[in-house]
């Protein structure tokens, strides 16, 4: 299925916006901003102010004293205790800044974490059936790492680095004028030097992290699918596919990292000129007495021009690092800019329980037994809500472009058993993908106790369709909370109540710690068999009116398939139950059964029914053809 790619603005206005939201979260943190700011300023002024002070020292303290019979000290020891208040405030603000920076950018990946997942709660399926689930989760790793080290350490370094260019820059003019023409004049040779490199990198750190992303998602499938790849003998195959993604991120990481290595030894070497030419400069100025240059100016101008030059490498050197956060950061928000489920529903759905046909209790989202309506005056009124759904002309297709269900129509009461029988392909999944709205169709009309479902509020829809998939999950924890996740206001009564219906409660005994078993999410310890049966428990607790079981007992044994049999038996009692089944002999006595071909119906009756017209289902049926 084919994602239409979005309208990309070019790469200047992507890096603002993505610079612009990351503002907008640190403004929470307004206040220990503006301290880091203070303390940033400070430790960036203790450069400008030491050698200042170096300066003093020598002109008026040291100079002075050659040649004197008995010095005085006094002069050379204040300006030295000078020295040492400045060093140690540097100190202080360095720490202060470096550990509230460490908060709050902890904080800002927090936010920025759960504003992820909260946000991916709330995508369509489609987002994740077209989307490595590998990419997905890079996001929380790969991008969120990048981000926390520019918070942490690329922006306030990059700030502090300003901050001291500056107040040099100022503590140069006052120095010597002549120097500071020949520092300027030789940092914008390097200025240039560096854009030239830095344009090259930056294209290449996008591309890296999209690489990184695509061999997460690679890595995750060849984890998933490893007894696939072992009983097929891939190996080598899939070794090949990784090598070439694997040298697609190397190659882009090399580029990448090439380049901005480049940056930091090329702007240390030309600093190191500077730092030679300044000094025959300023020396043949202060030989020839020329611009009031004196021994003390040159070497804290020298210590300055040093001084100068470290930030300035820092700054090219963390920029490539912002600039890798800023291609994470991009990531990020592309997947906070995926558009939202809509749900247009007003209906709700209640659990209204009945006793001899009175309304005697009624909880919102604790179970679907009821719709609501308000009138005008205020009064509500609620109806029992009996399963009875109905397709109408349905047709459905993932792309505009190509249907794959065309004109379908089901009609379901209440308390019957309807069964899809079909080749793979043949469209039944996705019939139960349309009824639960995870998908919405093209054309026609689907309607839940004679209500369109788009007016149906759509968590009030699906807790009303209790659905067990011939793959189940599980989710690490006991035994108890994985069945209790169909209802999370079930008592560990009715938990356990679910579990004997199920026939699941002998083998949940025989469990080291019965129901407080803990248990994986990948169900580690346990068979097929006893994995669908928690499955069907936890369907049973949500006490749904409409059932989907989609190929439940496809997967395990026969022997297994009649204990699992039970416990659907008793799952679908007073329900009306969509069954999709591979094994017709599961669905001999469903009330109707609707054999599928390319998106079409092409036969619908019960078995009997289908059997007397010997066609494709007497067919199937006899073995003449196998379902593929």
């Amino acid at each position: 299925m084919n994602r239409p790619k979005p309208n990309m603005p070019n790469k200047k206005s992507v890096d603002k916006k993505t610079i612009k939201r990351l503002l907008s979260y640190m403004m929470d943190y307004k206040l220990k901003f503006g301290i880091v700011i203070v303390c940033i300023i400070l430790t960036s002024l203790v450069t400008a102010a030491s050698a200042t002070a170096i300066r003093v020292l020598i002109d008026n303290h040291i100079t002075p004293l050659i040649g004197v019979t008995n010095p005085s000290y006094d002069g050379i020891i204040k300006v030295i205790s000078v020295l040492s208040v400045i060093f140690i405030v540097g100190v202080i603000s360095a720490f202060l800044y470096s550990r509230i920076m460490v908060d709050i950018s902890q904080g800002i990946l927090n936010k920025i974490r759960n504003d992820m997942f909260c946000h991916m709660q709330k995508l369509p399926i489609k987002y994740f059936d077209t989307n490595s689930h590998g990419d997905i989760m890079s996001h929380y790793t790969n991008d969120a790492d990048s981000l926390r080290q520019a918070l942490s350490q690329s922006i306030p370094q990059t700030f502090a680095a300003l901050i001291t260019i500056i107040s040099i820059f100022v503590t140069m003019v006052t120095t010597n004028i002549y120097l500071t023409i020949f520092v300027i004049l030789f940092l914008v040779f390097q200025l240039y030097c560096a854009k030239i490199v830095a344009s090259k990198s930056s294209k290449y750190f996008i591309d890296q992290q999209k690489a990184l992303g695509d061999l997460n998602g690679y890595i995750e499938e060849m984890i998933n699918g490893q007894k696939v790849v072992k009983v097929f003998c891939h190996e080598e195959k899939c070794k090949e596919e990784f090598d070439k993604k694997n040298d697609n991120l190397r190659e882009n990481a090399y580029k990448a990292n090439t380049f901005a290595n480049i940056i930091m030894p090329m702007m240390n070497n030309l600093g190191i000129l500077q730092y030679i030419l300044l000094a025959i400069i300023g020396g043949s100025l202060a030989i020839n007495n020329i611009g009031g240059v004196t021994i003390g100016s040159i070497i804290a101008f020298l210590m300055l021009s040093r001084n100068f030059n470290n930030p300035i490498s820092q700054v090219s050197q963390q920029m490539n690092f912002i600039i890798m956060s800023l291609a994470g950061a991009k990531r990020i928000f592309e997947l906070l800019d995926e558009k939202i489920e809509e749900d247009e529903g007003y209906v709700t759905l209640v659990n209204a329980k009945y006793n001899n046909g009175n309304l005697v209790e009624v909880k919102e989202r604790t179970g679907i037994w009821a719709w609501k309506h308000p009138h005008k005056d205020g009064s509500l009124t609620y109806t029992e809500l009996t399963g009875e759904v109905e397709l109408n002309n349905v047709d459905f297709g993932y792309t505009e472009e190509k249907l794959v269900l065309h004109n379908v129509t089901i009609n379901a009461k209440h308390g019957q058993k309807i069964a899809f029988v079909g080749a793979t392909g043949a469209g039944k999944t996705t019939i139960t993908n349309l009824i639960n709205r995870f998908y919405d169709i093209a054309d026609g009309k689907i309607r839940y106790d004679g209500i369109n479902i788009n007016k149906i509020k759509k968590p009030d829809l699906r807790r009303s369709l209790g659905v067990v998939l011939q793959d189940t999950n599980l989710f690490t924890g006991t035994v108890l909370d994985n069945i209790r996740y169909g209802n999370l206001d079930a008592t560990d009564e009715e938990c356990i109540a679910a579990a004997k219906k199920a026939n699941a409660h002998h083998f949940i005994e025989l469990l080291k710690d019965g129901y407080n078993t803990v248990i994986s999410g990948s169900g580690e310890g346990l068979s097929q068999g006893q994995k669908q049966l928690l499955s069907i428990a936890r369907a049973i607790v949500a006490d749904p009116p409409v059932m989907i079981l989609d190929e439940a007992t496809s997967s395990i044994d026969t022997h297994t398939e009649a204990i699992v049999q039970k416990g659907m038996d008793m799952l679908m009692q007073g329900r009306t139950v969509f069954v999709i089944a591979h094994r017709l002999s599961t669905i001999q006595n469903s009330d109707k059964i609707i054999v599928l071909d390319k998106g079409r119906i092409i036969e619908c009756g019960n078995h009997n029914e289908l059997i007397s017209k010997k066609s494709k289902y007497y067919q199937l049926y006899t073995g003449a053809i196998e379902l593929d």
